[in-house]
């Protein structure tokens, strides 16, 4: 299969592509470092990808942004800001990329942990993960000819808690949670939120 990996340079993007690059060709998105550029917050970067990168069988995305910040400090701007890259972002790769995926092709999305376990500082975050989700059950029901949608909640990533200064223990390796993303690729499932776990 031909997949465009958006958010390759991240640290599940990186274990997604390295993943999946044994078995399949890959186009490689990233706001930065990467062969491909886009930007999920600009609509327009996002239909400028796709018409650069011609056919594809699958869009796997595990970009977009949302702030980090207590509920009382979240600004008007804020929420635009996490509404507009980790949610209208990837909503809009699925808008604009559906012509672009084969016949029985699919998307693959990233909510995160925090959509079913908010935890304090959150919100932002908690609302555009549960808004992918969302999103993802919902489109599975009306993407044309045999083409699916499904989301990734990752819990922490090991990796990111050692970045973060916090055990990482308590976190699932980046290697781990690409896996699920594999399955989501080359399974047959639709309209399904999945939650990695420890192999």
């Amino acid at each position: 299969m031909r997949i465009l990996v958006v958010g390759a340079t991240g640290t599940i993007g990186q274990a997604v592509a390295a993943a999946l690059q044994s078995r399949h060709e890959l186009v490689l998105a990233s706001r930065s470092k990467s062969r491909e550029q886009v930007d999920l917050a600009d609509a327009s970067s996002i239909r400028a990808l796709f018409k650069r990168v011609g056919k594809i069988d699958a869009v796997v995305s595990v970009a977009g942004e949302a702030a980090w910040k207590p509920l009382a400090q979240l600004t008007d701007e804020d929420f635009a800001f996490s509404l507009g890259s980790k949610l209208m972002g990837q909503v809009n790769l699925v808008r604009f990329g559906t012509d672009a995926v084969t016949d029985g092709g699919s998307f693959t999305l990233t909510s995160g942990v925090l959509a079913t376990r908010p935890t304090p500082g959150g919100a932002a975050i908690t609302l555009v993960n549960a808004g992918v989700d969302a999103f993802t059950r919902a489109a599975a029901l009306e993407l044309p000819r045999g083409r699916r949608s499904n989301s990734v909640s990752p819990p922490w990533v090991s990796e990111t808690l050692t970045a973060m200064g916090r055990d990482p223990a308590g976190g699932l390796p980046a290697a781990d949670v690409a896996r699920s993303y594999v399955d989501a690729v080359e399974g047959k499932q639709t309209g399904a939120v999945i939650t990695p776990k420890r192999r």
